[in-house]
């Protein structure tokens, strides 16, 4: 039997998934104007909004909407930022 310190990164990892809200309609919203400002492509804004509802928590949508306008993701971020950039991608953009 492992000692409990050793699960207790698991359960945590497991609780903070368990509790992550997921994005907010008036987030997917501003994500879907912020993207139309910038790729002027509708088909992938929605595409991309619709993608973002499964693959990030709503604190993660207000980093990335936060990046879409020109800021940068907290060094804590970074990772997890690119990891959704590259999953998005491969939903949206087909052979990207």
């Amino acid at each position: 039997m492992k000692p409990i310190h050793a699960l207790l990164p698991l359960l945590l990892l497991l609780t903070q998934s368990a509790s992550a809200a997921a994005p907010t309609a008036a987030q997917k919203d501003e994500f879907y104007r912020v993207c139309m400002g910038i790729a002027q492509n509708a088909t992938l804004c929605g595409c991309k909004a619709d993608a973002a509802m499964t693959l990030i928590d709503e604190r993660f949508m207000g980093v990335v909407i936060a990046s879409m306008k020109g800021g940068s993701p907290a060094a804590s971020d970074y990772d997890a930022y690119n990891t959704y950039v590259a999953k998005s991608n491969q939903v949206c953009k087909p052979n990207y």
